[in-house]
């Protein structure tokens, strides 16, 4: 194989990779939904997507939420996300147990917004 086609091939391989970690959706449990009524104890607002924390079950849990332009074009601005704001998070769990959930939907100051 020349080594042109070789590298254009290593390069695909990368991309692709990376953009399974990215989007590695198959790494939630979509069969495991969860409803929580929680307080905020942290919040990234940043891309590529913006991030909480919260404490469930004793444990310290890190919520994946949407991009944030999309957050905002849906209502829900950066001022609204605040340490200590109590909040309804739905998504589903990591399949390997560590303390994640993918949200599909957060509830704030009576605001249900979609995320996905």
């Amino acid at each position: 194989m020349p080594l042109k086609s070789l590298l254009g091939a290593l390069t695909l391989s990368l991309l692709g990779s990376a953009a399974w970690a990215h989007h590695g959706w198959s790494a939630y449990d979509a069969d495991k939904v969860m409803k929580l009524e929680t307080t905020l104890t942290e919040v990234q607002y940043r891309n590529p997507h913006a991030q909480v924390k919260i404490e469930h079950q004793g444990r310290e849990w890190d919520v994946i939420l949407a991009p944030t332009r999309r957050m905002e074009s849906r209502g829900l601005p950066k001022e609204a996300l605040i340490k200590g704001k109590s909040v309804k998070i739905e998504g589903y769990p990591r399949r390997d147990g560590t303390p994640e959930i993918r949200a599909e939907r957060i509830t704030v100051d009576g605001k249900t917004i979609e995320l996905r």
